[in-house]
């Protein structure tokens, strides 16, 4: 996700985006260990998105 999209969505957004995201990561941890994950950068992009994801939504709290 860009961060143009990120700042867009509401605090129930990003926290189904988290979710939904979490998953993802968990899913593709266990493709890695399989040696079947198809785009290893994956990960770390999902681990990024995750984080900034968070911090918006910690700055929507404070806000």
């Amino acid at each position: 996700m860009k961060i143009q999209e990120i700042k867009k969505l509401t605090k129930s957004e990003i926290l189904k985006n988290i979710d939904k995201y979490k998953k993802d990561l968990f899913n593709f941890r266990f493709q890695k260990v399989n040696s079947q994950i198809i785009n290893p950068a994956k990960i770390s992009e999902t681990k990024k998105t995750i984080a900034r994801l968070k911090t918006l939504l910690k700055g929507k709290q404070n806000a």
